[in-house]
């Protein structure tokens, strides 16, 4: 651990924020419309699965951007030495449904700071504590990890930004799910997460600027699909669910959400056969 990782380590972890946020109407309306056919079945008073990425998101004036369309300073987040932020996955666990006309109170906590360096340079990894309280308790509490890389190469020197595909493999699957993101489901959902990364709906942005095959698909968009598929199983939703991004998937591509057969791993998957984002779960809540 270098001097500027123990200053931010010693700073930062234990540091909370809290925030309040409505499950209001037209949020679980809007949430619906991006993505049903594709939610679990719940009763009629309760809110999507997945609804809870949505809540309280970091807000700054237009001139606080920084060129990737995050909040250039973030006071919920430490100050890593690195530009470009991403999730890369997390943890979560579902203790009470969300209902329309909550009251939401999320707190945050900073749990890890993280250097490390990986195949594509320097990395930094903040592991974030959430969890958010209606007025009738703890809802959903989760860990969040976000992962923090260097600046992308401009001009003729633009890397792919592709993280190289598992090896394609047939893996047995149950219930499966076909979905098309197209740019404006991104669109869509970057604008009820007020998330403004130019890399879901800025195509000139993310393949000139970062290097990418086109617009990226959120990671909280695929973690929704397979959360919502692993309820819609027999068991119900699940008391623990764990994800992780693999590499990044691509608007207009068919992106496959699959369960495999004993309902304990999930993940999505590209028509070439290569793995996105991949989950599993423990049972509990029914």
């Amino acid at each position: 651990m270098d001097a500027t990782e123990r200053k931010l380590s010693a700073e930062w972890i234990g540091r909370q924020s809290e925030s309040i946020d409505i499950v209001s109407e037209r949020l679980v309306k809007s949430f619906r419309a991006i993505f049903e056919p594709h939610l679990a079945p719940l009763p009629a008073d309760t809110a999507p699965l997945g609804i809870h990425w949505c809540l309280s998101p970091a807000i700054a004036g237009m001139d606080q951007l920084g060129a990737d369309g995050h909040p250039a300073k973030n006071l919920s987040l430490p100050p890593v030495p690195l530009p470009r932020r991403m999730w890369a996955g997390g943890e979560l666990r579902v203790h009470d449904h969300l209902r329309g006309g909550d009251k939401v109170r999320k707190v945050s906590t900073i749990l890890d700071i993280v250097r490390k360096h990986g195949r594509s340079g320097e990395l930094w990894f903040v592991a974030v504590g959430h969890a958010y309280h209606s007025d009738r308790g703890l809802a959903v509490s989760e860990r969040q990890d976000i992962v923090y890389r260097e600046a992308a190469v401009s001009g003729n020197g633009v890397p792919r930004n592709t993280s190289p595909a598992e090896p394609t493999t047939i893996r047995p699957a149950g219930q499966v799910w076909s979905v098309l993101p197209s740019s404006t489901l991104l669109f869509r959902y970057s604008a009820i997460t007020f998330n403004g990364h130019r890399i879901h709906y800025d195509l000139p942005y993310a393949t000139e600027a970062e290097g990418y095959e086109g617009l990226v698909v959120h990671g909280p968009l695929q973690a929704t699909l397979l959360l919502n598929l692993a309820a819609s199983q027999g068991a119900g939703i699940p008391l623990t669910f764990r994800y992780r991004g693999i590499a990044p998937a691509i608007a207009g591509r068919e992106l496959t959400v699959r369960a495999g057969i004993d309902g304990q791993r999930l993940w999505t998957q590209g028509r070439s056969g290569a793995v996105h984002m991949e989950a599993d779960i423990d049972r509990g809540m029914a």
